[in-house]
């Protein structure tokens, strides 16, 4: 399990430019969350402070717990004990990842040979297998070949295989389906949902992508987050007015946009307030202040319109 209190994010110790903050969420066993956004919102910078792979100047506060650990607090050796065996990373563009001078089954196989001391060949035999478990076809063949000659969604895919190959049960995704055409997006889905028994955290812009791969999603907005329910509520019935914004914008239905405007700056986060107020048709006086994330059932909703159903 993984449990993500209260964290925030910035670049400078003395600075109110969050580039995340105070997001609260909780990652069971086997399941599968959709970190929902627009460019700019927190979400790739929240699976890189889960993994301590943000810069030296980053500022993470909070907590994120692995099974009661926290991951913050640990040191370069601990970290190293767990990225590839307890929690993995798939990141943004996971084609650059790698290596084009390694075949690819080498680059599959190479958790087992960091963490549980396989050799090459046995950690190449096994990379085929759990490329087997992937669908993803001649797979013998792959595991011989050079990243360049993958598609974007197989390398995506290799990449997944990688992750979970050392046995790890966590795995943090970052736009796995960005850049993809519908037919390799889907091969992607079918990948991620393969993994039965793994925990996924995936980030995504696309919000019928998260629609296909996730039980619950969260949504931020301008670092922040401001909506956490089942995939299902967040579909039909989304609470907060960025939400309902958003998924009336979705080509399935309609593109509808009502709400015209940007997200504010970085640079305009410290002036305090509710971030969509500029743009929210439900703005009072009441949203000149940051208002807090209340409880609405099983929902979790950043608007001051729940306060009385807290």
């Amino acid at each position: 399990m993984l449990e993500i209190k209260n964290l925030s994010v910035s670049f400078s110790a003395d600075s109110d430019v969050l580039a995340v903050q105070d997001v609260t969420l909780t990652l069971p066993d086997k399941g599968r969350i959709a970190l929902v956004g627009e460019t700019g919102s927190g979400k790739s910078v929240l699976l890189l402070a889960v993994m301590c792979l943000l810069a030296k100047n980053a500022v993470v506060t909070g907590e994120v717990l692995l099974n009661g650990e926290d991951i913050l607090k640990m040191n370069r050796k601990q970290l190293d004990k767990i990225r590839g065996a307890l929690i993995s990373y798939v990141p943004q563009g996971g084609g650059a990842s790698l290596n084009p001078l390694m075949r690819v089954g080498e680059q599959v196989g190479e958790p087992l040979v960091e963490h549980q001391g396989w050799d090459k060949k046995d950690s190449v035999a096994k990379s085929v297998e759990v490329m087997k478990t992937l669908n993803m076809g001649n797979e013998e063949e792959l595991a011989a070949s050079y990243p360049h000659t993958f598609s974007g969604g197989m390398r995506q895919r290799a990449m997944i295989a990688m992750g979970i190959i050392a046995g790890s049960k966590i795995l943090l995704a970052d736009e796995p389906s960005k850049g993809l055409d519908e037919e390799r997006v889907s091969l992607v889905v079918d990948s991620l949902n393969r993994l039965t028994e793994q925990s996924l955290l995936c980030v995504t812009h696309d919000l019928m992508f998260a629609s296909r791969i996730s039980d619950h999603i969260c949504v931020l907005y301008s670092a922040a987050q401001v909506e956490f329910a089942s995939t299902e509520e967040i579909l039909n019935d989304p609470l907060h007015p960025y939400t309902r914004d958003m998924v009336k914008a979705i080509p399935e239905n309609g593109m509808i946009v009502d709400n015209v405007g940007f997200a504010p700056s970085h640079d305009d986060f410290g002036k305090g307030g509710c971030r969509y107020k500029h743009r929210c048709k439900d703005c009072t006086a009441k949203c000149s202040e940051m208002p807090p994330l209340f409880d609405v059932g099983d929902r979790k909703v950043r608007c001051w319109l729940y306060e009385d159903k807290n």
